[in-house]
């Protein structure tokens, strides 16, 4: 196999060690957007990469990232652009906040369909009448109900918004 250079190596590199494939849909992505010229899509899905990439070789050594892991990151760098944005409405800089919005509403797609208020309600619900049977009683069950609400908001819905219906639910 002759030494490979650019663009080759890299999708030989993929070949080799076995993409997650929420990270190979990202590249397929970026390759179709960079091809269309949609300057937008393609530095937004490229930001996502790195940040990606980043991750995979933080720590000890250098790992293959779960679609889970992606999916993380992924979330992350799109609550960094709503942060972003409204920073920026703040300061005035329209501009700049319409932008970060169009790349958070990139990211989003690749994002699960976030739980409405209703279907939080009820899952939170659900974890304070079982910490309840638990013997958690009182805004001091936070942590328990946070820890059962959790896994089944996963993804779903953001920490902050999942907290707040918590603490609703156990004040009232």
């Amino acid at each position: 196999m002759g030494r490979l250079r650019g663009r080759d190596a890299g999708a030989r590199a993929g070949m080799l060690f076995g993409m997650t494939t929420l990270k190979s849909a990202l590249q397929d992505d970026l390759t179709a957007a960079i091809k269309a010229r949609d300057e937008l899509r393609s530095a937004t899905l490229r930001m996502t990469l790195t940040a990606i990439t980043k991750e995979e070789v933080s720590g000890t050594s250098a790992r293959e990232l779960s679609d889970d892991e992606v999916l993380k990151v992924i979330t992350r760098e799109a609550k960094k652009r709503r942060e972003a944005a409204e920073a920026f409405d703040e300061g005035g800089r329209s501009e700049q906040a319409k932008r970060e919005r169009a790349e958070g509403e990139i990211l989003a797609a690749y994002l699960p369909q976030q739980l409405s208020d209703e279907e939080l309600d009820a899952i939170v619900g659900e974890a304070v009448e079982e910490a309840r049977a638990n013997g958690a009683e009182g805004p001091k069950a936070m942590g328990a109900v946070m820890k059962l609400a959790g896994p089944k908001v996963a993804g779903r819905a953001e920490g902050g918004r999942v907290a707040a219906a918590v603490k609703k639910r156990l004040t009232s």
